[in-house]
């Protein structure tokens, strides 16, 4: 494997998530200045259809390593077959996704191969034969370049960030299989099964998402069924509020999203929060509804394309980053704007 450049392709039950062709595309941009090829890896059982997809997404080489060891991911099996991989064929850059197993094997493989990694990154450049990358620090108010200075650079690109090669059907190429490298007994751990969370759009892939905040409860017109203490009848108010907000996601197709507060206060699960503690999200449209802007919340959505912010408070912080502004009941705006865009988009 002669290409200097490898990207790592996440997937789950031999279904590759779609972060994980953008980091084809972040790839191909090193390649493109560095020179040489893509070198794509392919981990898992029964994986060779994400192979094929993986030239026609524009990798010029890839290393497959299917065994029955890496049926589930396991962080120590997967880390040992990276390590193993990179020790023999020297590549100088592998980049990721920011995803959660992207994270964790790019931080675990790192150790192993004692070099460092540059996480979350949302723009790449060549800078005197090294990799300069752009990263949000400080909740997302700075942004800084930086180097790791050992080889491999070790790099995990944020979701959306970079924009996905579109696919060359005619494309192909013969894999190269690899070996795991680690066998059963080697490992600590043991995957017994998966449980599902709630169907919908997934946050982080989501073209579009939806919030909402605290002011979702604030509806004093609202009359919760008789028998609710106080805080009952907050979360009942709260949970009507979020039926508009999924109403609007559902017919644009994207996801409900939420502040940390909402789900703090036990309105929405954690699943659905954005920020610097929840999921840190990218989309090309981000609609605030009662959400005040928290920089704990702007670390995890600041980087959408376009921001909309209908909330009551003139001077909320959402507002001085929003592109679009709507200062009202998010209960009167919100229906309105559902069925406008339902006799928009013929839904």
């Amino acid at each position: 494997m002669g290409n200097k450049i490898w990207a790592f392709i996440d997937q789950f039950k031999g279904q590759a998530l779609p972060s994980a062709w953008e980091t084809i595309g972040a790839a191909n941009h090193l390649a493109e200045k560095l020179g040489g090829g893509v070198t794509a890896l392919v981990f898992g059982q029964s994986v060779d259809g994400i192979a094929a997809q993986a030239f026609h997404y524009g990798a010029s080489e890839v290393l497959v390593a299917d065994d029955t060891v890496l049926a589930d991911f396991r962080v120590e099996a997967y880390a040992t077959c990276l390590a193993k991989l990179a020790a023999q064929y020297a590549p100088e850059v592998i980049i990721f996704p920011t995803s959660t197993r992207g994270r964790e094997l790019a931080a675990v493989a790192a150790i192993d191969l004692k070099t460092g990694v540059l996480p979350d990154v949302t723009a790449l450049e060549i800078q005197n034969g090294r990799v300069l990358a752009t990263r949000p620090v400080y909740a997302g108010k700075l942004l800084a370049k930086v180097t790791c200075q050992t080889n491999p650079q070790m790099i995990t690109v944020r979701v959306r960030a970079f924009a996905k090669p579109a696919i060359e059907a005619g494309r192909s190429g013969t894999a190269t299989k690899v070996a795991a490298g680690v066998i059963e007994g080697d490992l600590a751990s043991k995957v017994d099964g998966y449980s599902k969370t709630e169907g919908g759009v997934s946050l982080t892939d989501a073209a579009i998402i939806v919030s909402g905040g605290r002011g979702v409860s604030n509806n004093p017109k609202l009359s919760p069924p008789g028998g609710m203490d106080e805080k009952a009848a907050e979360i009942w108010r709260a949970q009507q509020g979020f039926k508009l907000v999924a109403e609007l996601a559902n017919v644009l197709g994207g996801a409900v999203g939420a502040s940390r507060a909402a789900v703090d206060a036990g309105y929405i699960p954690y699943n659905n929060q954005v920020g610097q503690t929840g999921k840190v999200v990218s989309p090309d449209l981000y609609i605030a509804c009662g959400i005040s802007g928290a920089i704990q919340h702007q670390a995890g959505m600041r980087s959408s394309k376009v921001i909309v912010a209908i909330n009551k408070d003139a001077d909320a912080p959402i507002f001085k980053l929003a592109r679009f502004g709507v200062v009202g009941d998010l209960y009167e705006i919100l229906p309105a704007l559902t069925e406008v865009l339902k006799a928009r988009l013929g839904k």
